[in-house]
């Protein structure tokens, strides 16, 4: 329980809690572009099969 109590006073937590908010937006913002960037790629790729089908 002292360990707990040391660690709820210590600032060295808060800024663990800090990096891992920030890390975690990162992640977010990673997540979201390589989706984004996955839906564009594949939207590029139908619209070149279609027009390879269309060609043939």
């Amino acid at each position: 329980m002292r360990n707990l109590y040391r660690l709820m006073r210590s600032t060295r937590a808060a800024t663990a809690v800090e990096y891992g908010l920030i890390l975690a937006l990162i992640f977010l913002a990673a997540v979201s572009t390589i989706t984004e960037v996955g839906n564009s790629t594949t939207t590029m790729w139908d619209k070149v099969s279609t027009s390879a089908t269309n060609v043939m």
